[in-house]
């Protein structure tokens, strides 16, 4: 088995299995955090320097768009609005446009670092599944025509979020899955892959502070005491619950004590074997938190399954990656931190220059090196071999990066506002 299967804990479909064994020229980045919803590639060689003027090559997007490209099967993925409609576009690995298919009428962000296609899509080898902030919900055929399409916000009212909607959809054996976490009635609901129809919606309800009951992270499919769970961050509480019939297994709580206002969950949670991370507060208004909690057990497990916390060490926006059994978090201004998921002990560190812009899109790491990217479009290469940080090259996209890097082969694609790009080591080394 290649050196990137993910822990036992995480379920993994045959699928997504094929994708962990066929090797680095095949390997597949199907969903926003890849395999797993780690967040990192360990096998390849890719470049030292993201330098766009030495990209493989690069394509215009039609419009601002802010989600991550995923690749299955040779193809790339990604969303981006055309002419004021969602769409779902595809290109092959030379860059090449096959091809692009709209939807509803966009719904624009608010947020300067936000657009109507913020979700990331997600695909199961036989479809690709989109949302957008619209509500605009699609399943498109590998052909690029569409297997179904509905609007969840038509069927299920306004979202109340303060900001922009964030939460990509997910993939279970047999669902699509997508979380709804805001000021109003909150849910998790699975739908039919083959017929976009309603399986079930699972409430997802909590009193909380201020802006705290809004969620922007993205579930995580684990194993749960043998069988398939989906596990939600949002609403000061972890959640549990059954793939198959959609009730509740486990929850956990007690993640602000202080009832802190205007603390909505943005990182998604990481898994790594028996644990949770958690980063919460606001790290990026030097209030951060971060929480490891055991996974075991049953029902609320509030007052048992909280393992560790640091209030030193957090991340407000980017979601930490899952590496050779740690956690690396980037923070909001660039701070660089392996932790022992197990007791939070920091196992070594570095970091990023500093700026007064802060890094939106999640973090990657391909082979040993990590790739991040800052919302004024600098990109960042660091090696972390034998668990040494070290920066290795710094450049300029010239137009801002929100979407995470994505390991393609021995290349990393950049989506920035306006173009998509691929740079390999070749081009870059």
């Amino acid at each position: 088995m290649s050196a990137h299967v993910p822990p036992l804990t995480l379920r993994t479909p045959l699928w997504l299995m094929l994708a962990l064994v066929t090797g680095p020229v095949q390997a597949d980045w199907p969903a926003w955090r890849g395999i797993a919803s780690s967040g990192s590639f360990s096998s390849g060689v890719f470049p030292d320097h993201l330098d766009p003027q030495l990209s493989r090559w690069c394509v215009p997007l039609p419009g601002k768009g802010c989600s991550t490209p995923i690749v299955s099967g040779g193809v790339i993925y990604v969303t981006a609005p055309i002419d004021g409609r969602d769409a779902l576009l595809a290109f092959d690995r030379q860059g090449s446009e096959l091809w692009r298919t709209a939807f509803g009428r966009q719904d624009a962000g608010k947020h300067r670092n936000a657009s109507g296609s913020n979700a990331s899509p997600i695909t199961d080898g036989e479809a690709v599944f989109a949302y957008f902030k619209s509500g605009s919900f699609v399943a498109v055929e590998l052909d690029g025509s569409v297997r179904w399409e509905q609007n969840l916000v038509e069927q299920y009212g306004e979202v109340n979020l303060f900001w922009d909607h964030g939460t990509s959809p997910i993939l279970t054996t047999r669902h699509i899955v997508m979380a709804r976490m805001h000021a109003g009635d909150s849910w998790l609901a699975a739908f039919d892959k083959s017929t976009g129809d309603l399986v079930r919606k699972s409430a997802r309800n909590y009193q909380t502070p201020v802006e705290c009951d809004q969620g922007y992270t993205t579930p995580v499919v684990i194993e749960h005491e043998g069988a398939e769970a989906i596990l939600t961050w949002g609403a000061e509480h972890i959640t549990l619950h059954a793939a198959d019939d959609g009730r509740l297994l486990w929850s956990c709580g007690n993640f602000n004590p202080n009832q802190n206002q205007l603390w909505p969950a943005i990182a998604s949670p990481v898994v790594v074997g028996d644990m949770v991370v958690v980063a919460y507060g606001r790290n990026d208004r030097g209030q951060p938190l971060l929480f490891g909690v055991r996974l075991d057990g049953s029902g609320d497990v509030t007052e048992t399954n909280h393992v560790w916390k640091r209030e030193d060490l957090g991340t407000f926006v980017p979601t930490p990656i899952v590496h050779q059994g740690r956690v690396v978090i980037v923070g909001d201004q660039g701070e660089v931190e392996a932790i022992d998921p197990k007791s939070g002990k920091t196992l070594w560190k570095g970091e990023l220059p500093r700026s007064r812009a802060k890094f939106y899109a999640s973090p990657l790491i391909a082979g040993d090196r990590l790739y991040a990217a800052r919302e004024d479009g600098k990109l960042f290469v660091a090696s972390i071999a034998d668990e040494r940080f070290e920066l290795l090259a710094e450049s300029d996209m010239g137009q801002p990066v929100i979407g995470s890097p994505v390991p393609l082969s021995d290349a990393i694609l950049i989506r920035g506002e306006e173009t998509l790009c691929c740079i390999a080591a070749d081009a870059a080394g």
